[in-house]
């Protein structure tokens, strides 16, 4: 059994629905295992410190994951067309990983969510590659093959999985098309784990 890690950050939830979509995705595969694992949000006051087990949701991740792990998946909402802080500043931290080589030569994808339609989804998950390419991973994106990719009318890129959770107090849930390109990224990027493990 190998594992496909599932990283995110999710502040509203939207991310957090997609990352458990894509984690069904993984699990579509045989011989694989989704590990889902967040990170902590990043607080403005310098001597605040988070739990370090949170309250709810997925455990916080660690570096140990990221080198146990098969292939990954990357999450994070938008802010401003990049990845959000929290999720930034877990990556910045990686540089022992990327002196070793840790993660060169396995799969990895991303995905995103936005208030609105073209609120930075793509930019977002082109500024998520660029630390997995630093670390020699291979991106997996999601083909036009995917019916999915050509049918909606809210989130999907061939860039990665994308959702458009609206900007009122309540977000959107995850549409039909949507959930169906989630689950199609993780299985891309669990299948192709398969094929380089052997």
């Amino acid at each position: 059994m190998i594992d496909v890690l599932v990283l995110y950050y999710s502040r509203h939830g939207s991310t957090a629905a997609m990352a458990r979509q894509i984690a069904r995705g993984v699990e579509a595969v045989n011989g694989v295992q989704a590990r889902l694992r967040t990170v902590p949000p990043v607080s403005a006051q310098t001597e605040a410190v988070a739990p370090s087990v949170p309250e709810d949701g997925a455990t916080y991740a660690t570096s140990a994951d990221l080198r146990e792990c098969a292939g990954l998946v990357l999450g994070s909402p938008t802010r401003f067309g990049n990845m959000a802080a929290p999720l930034k500043y877990f990556l910045d931290g990686t540089s022992d990983l990327w002196l070793s080589g840790t993660l060169v030569g396995k799969p990895a994808a991303v995905f995103t969510s936005t208030g609105s339609m073209h609120g930075g989804n793509e930019a977002t998950l082109l500024t998520m590659m660029l630390p997995l390419l630093h670390h020699g991973m291979l991106l997996v994106g999601l083909p036009y093959s995917e019916p999915g990719l050509s049918a909606t009318m809210s989130g999907g890129t061939p860039y990665g999985a994308s959702h458009v959770a609206g900007t009122g107090p309540k977000p959107r849930v995850l549409t039909k098309d949507e959930i169906e390109l989630c689950q199609a990224l993780g299985r891309r990027v669990a299948t192709a784990a398969v094929k380089l493990a052997a």
